[in-house]
């Protein structure tokens, strides 16, 4: 898989390797049922610890693009695109309010609030 990393970002490096596949997922370069390289191999390729390919991979999962078959691998699976990009936006929001050092409550009512305002 050719991906690239700019070391200059403020972004993560777990963070441009995710979002990197989703770009790829969703312009149609992977396909549902695409195996995806070995954390590892990954790694090794990017120049980076297994760990943080991990944890994209983590978060790939956790939003619904890919799925884990144990030791068969990772694979790029059917997403419904919309709950996909709300789970994006969500982490989004997460992160921004965990930087901000707003309360998990004061995070939620937030939300509430300006889901009443719409």
């Amino acid at each position: 898989m050719d991906l690239s990393l700019d070391a200059a970002s403020p972004t993560p490096p777990f963070e441009q390797v995710r979002a990197q596949i989703i770009a790829r997922i969703d312009d149609g370069s992977l396909v549902v049922g695409t195996r995806l390289p070995p954390v590892r191999a990954l790694a090794t390729q990017l120049e980076l610890a297994a760990n943080t390919v991990a944890r994209a991979y983590k978060e790939l999962e956790e939003a619904g693009y890919v799925e884990t078959r144990g030791r068969a691998g990772t694979f790029v699976k059917g997403v419904d695109a919309a709950s996909a990009r709300a789970a994006g936006a969500a982490r989004a929001y997460v992160d921004t309010v965990r930087r901000l050092g707003v309360s998990t409550e004061d995070a939620v009512e937030l939300v509430r609030a300006a889901l009443r305002d719409r």
